[in-house]
């Protein structure tokens, strides 16, 4: 404990207008800043040194007009109900009450694609996530055996996950432990372009284990230019997590 207060570290959190304040320490930073964290619906306070994060959490303070606002602009999560149209890999999906199990209903000529579930309120809205997670999990599953057939990589182990940190992970295999990848559930509410992009990368993780240009070059080559992919997922991202929150 400091004379003149606690001592903060790099990763403390401090609550400012009602949002969460995370410190960093960049040593690259030439000075305090902050930025909006739209992903984690959070703000970084970034401070050059450790000796610097008090300077950082007392700027946060200063700022908690600017964090208000900052705030305010962020996707507000809407109720999962009956009436909603939600997309599920870039195609419409309705939202139905039902007094059956929850179950999807694939798109017709006539209309497009339905999920029917039963319950009220969290019941009703965890019926819908399970249903997004399990058609996830099926999607995922089919395009990361397609991506490593053409990487000529071993198959590893699919899994979903919820996550706001990052959209996908690799688990390379090791002696006795088979590669695993896991995949945020959110991204079945993206497009399909941009869901199979984060198929690829993560799938090219497992021949690259970094982001050098070899990586690159087989992420290019399942899906092409990966930028207008990384810019939609920054874009919206907010959004995303935003939903069954």
């Amino acid at each position: 404990m400091s004379l003149f207060g606690p001592t903060l570290a790099d990763g403390d959190r401090l609550e400012v207008a009602g949002a969460v304040v995370r410190l960093k320490v960049h040593a690259r930073a030439r000075r305090v800043s902050l930025r909006l964290d739209r992903t984690k619906r959070e703000i970084v306070a970034t401070a050059p040194s450790a000796r610097r994060l008090s300077e950082a959490a007392a700027f946060a303070r200063d700022r908690a007009g600017w964090i208000a606002e900052r705030l305010a602009e962020l996707p507000r999560s809407e109720a999962i109900a009956p009436g909603m149209t939600i997309t599920l890999f870039g195609q419409p999906c309705r939202l139905e009450a039902s007094g059956k199990p929850a179950r999807l209903h694939p798109a017709t000529a006539d209309e497009p694609a339905r999920i029917s579930a039963r319950g009220d309120g969290a019941v009703y809205a965890n019926a819908v996530i399970r249903i997004v997670k399990r058609e996830a999990l099926r999607v995922f599953s089919e395009r990361t055996a397609f991506h490593c057939a053409r990487l000529g990589a071993k198959l590893p182990s699919v899994a979903v996950m919820d996550a706001r940190a990052r959209w996908g992970s690799c688990r390379p295999g090791l002696p006795g432990k088979p590669a695993a990848i896991r995949y945020s559930w959110r991204l079945a509410l993206a497009t399909f372009e941009v869901a199979d992009y984060v198929v690829a990368h993560e799938c090219a993780h497992l021949l690259e284990l970094n982001h050098g240009p070899r990586f690159w070059a087989h992420v290019e080559a399942l899906v092409g230019d990966e930028k207008p992919h990384r810019a939609w997922l920054r874009a919206e991202g907010a959004r995303l997590h935003a939903f069954g929150r």
